[in-house]
């Protein structure tokens, strides 16, 4: 244990905040989360814990609304999470009070971000434990995917993933992003970035996607569903690529053959 962890507001001689890098830890530890912006949508997926068999899943969601037109997904620590998004409830009806408008991603996003920054620089405080992802749409009509940390940075993204292994998540999905045009597209690509390390189960994981017109949850039987389409998808893909190579090894051995 370092001598300079016992204190929020304490920087070691190398210029780090532990506790901050602690909270960084318990998101790593966290369930996947993940979002992906399409042209007209957002798609937000969570990995989902397993819960007891008679326990409501309903208060277990990793996907709320702040607002009716944000919402965010989170990795880290639940109970942290609820506290975070309530208050970042309370100010959206405070600008809708106030200014008679909904608050814009940008402005929950900065709020959001604010708020746990003030919650790394002050003493008998510790740091929020969990990462968000919080998206909707601009005043222009644009998608927008925003991404805080524990630190109080945040920053707008066109795919990104939090929680454990999201390193090599986001590695994936900066080899295939592409930005794609309705939510079901949209919905495959986050799918297939979660499908890396959860599960091909409804089970395991839950989808939102985010229109102009709302947000939609998809039921357990439209996510197995649209499991269903990405693995006949990624077999077919693997099969033609099997193809590819056989023909171009005939072709070898035929040119071969003809010399």
């Amino acid at each position: 244990m370092s001598a300079y962890d016992g204190a929020i507001t304490v920087f070691s001689p190398d210029g780090h905040l532990f506790q901050v890098e602690y909270a960084m830890e318990a998101v790593r530890k966290g369930t996947l989360a993940v979002g992906v912006r399409g042209t007209d949508c957002v798609v937000l997926g969570v990995e989902k814990k397993s819960i007891a068999k008679l326990q409501d899943p309903r208060t277990m969601r990793k996907i709320q609304m702040i607002d009716d037109n944000i919402c965010v997904a989170f990795a880290g620590l639940t109970a942290d999470a609820r506290i975070l998004i309530n208050k970042a409830r309370l100010e959206a009806q405070s600008h809708r009070l106030t200014l008679e408008d909904s608050a814009s991603v940008e402005y929950i996003t900065r709020y959001v971000g604010g708020v746990q920054q003030k919650y790394t620089q002050s003493g008998g405080v510790r740091p929020f434990g969990l990462s968000t992802l919080i998206c909707g749409f601009s005043p222009e009509g644009a998608p927008q995917l925003f991404h805080t940390d524990p630190s109080g940075t945040y920053s707008e993204w066109k795919a990104n993933a939090t929680g454990r292994n999201s390193k090599a998540v986001r590695e994936w999905l900066e080899k295939h992003f592409a930005e794609t045009t309705g939510g079901e597209e949209t919905a495959k690509l986050c799918l297939r970035a979660l499908l890396e390390l959860v599960e091909p189960s409804s089970k395991n994981i839950e989808i939102a996607v985010v229109t102009p017109g709302g947000t939609t949850t998809l039921t357990n039987e439209n996510v197995d569903a649209l499991i269903t389409k990405v693995e006949e998808e990624k077999q077919a893909a693997e099969q033609e690529k099997k193809d590819k190579a056989r023909q171009r090894a005939e072709d070898a051995l035929a040119t071969a053959g003809g010399n």
